[in-house]
């Protein structure tokens, strides 16, 4: 993984981590019943569900993209190295 992804990486960790801590301040705060707040929850726990759904079948794509690329490489390197016969 490049130097490039390893940050876009911490940077979406940070994100994430900020909403999940602010949500829940808000929740906290809230004027509101308790089974609002609880339902309110429940919806937001779902979605973040699906975006860390989300988040990793994009990582996942991305390391399976970086990997055949390194396949690649070495095939091309092996290719490369094998000596012919005279």
């Amino acid at each position: 993984m490049s130097t490039t992804a390893r940050d876009a990486a911490k940077i979406a960790a940070i994100i994430a981590g900020g909403a999940v801590i602010g949500a829940g301040i808000g929740i906290l705060f809230a004027p509101k019943a308790g089974t609002e707040t609880r339902r309110e929850v429940a919806r937001y726990a779902k979605r973040a569900q699906v975006q860390a759904t989300r988040f990793g079948r994009a990582v996942q794509s991305g390391v399976h993209d970086v990997v055949e690329r390194g396949k690649a490489f070495v095939h091309k390197k092996d290719e490369k190295a094998v000596p012919e016969a005279a």
